[in-house]
């Protein structure tokens, strides 16, 4: 049986529609488990939609059981009532892994879009693409929201694996003593 060293779910929040990903990470590399979209296009209730959105993560956490949480920020728009949504859908996806005392971690879009491309303004269909190869899916979805899903959860890997857990420093001292070949 195959040991899973984690599972990650990415959430890309949103009040019309919210895209998630699923990696797991065996022996220091992904597999896509699962990605989709919650509609909610239809749902013109505000607060129906945030139960909603709290619901469907619950379910995901109780389904895939994932170590960790990585949710995608809401960018600031100039639209601040837009904001505000996207802030609630956000905090009751983040509610739902505190909930299950699942570690939570959020990153900027350009964080996340730095991760997989190399280029932080890249756009929605340049990140499905470069995930598109990473993990061989044969059809991209209509919607690229649970790509960007996706996307959060791969950047969240990427981010952990650049920190050296086997390594502790006391202070740039202690690393160049170190790792006296990184110096130039």
């Amino acid at each position: 049986m195959e040991k899973i060293d984690k599972i990650i779910l990415g959430i890309d929040p949103g009040t019309t529609i919210m895209g998630f990903g699923l990696i797991k990470v065996i022996n220091k590399k992904m597999e896509l488990i699962e990605m989709d979209e919650l509609k909610l296009v239809k749902i013109v209730d505000h607060y129906v939609r945030l139960k909603l959105i709290f619901e469907k993560t619950i379910k995901l956490i109780d389904k895939h059981k994932p170590d960790e949480i990585s949710i995608e920020a809401p960018f600031f728009g100039k639209n601040v009532q837009s904001m505000l949504k996207l802030g609630r859908a956000q905090g009751v996806a983040m509610a739902a892994g505190l909930s299950r005392q699942i570690p939570v971690t959020e990153y900027s879009p350009k964080k996340i879009k730095m991760a997989i491309t190399g280029n932080g303004n890249a756009s929605k269909e340049q990140v499905a693409k470069m995930l598109q190869n990473l993990f061989n899916i044969k059809e991209l979805p209509k919607n690229l929201d649970s790509t960007d899903g996706l996307a959060a959860a791969v950047c969240h890997f990427y981010n952990n694996e650049s920190i050296s857990i086997d390594k502790k420093y006391s202070g740039w001292s202690s690393y160049i003593k170190n790792n006296p070949k990184k110096i130039n």
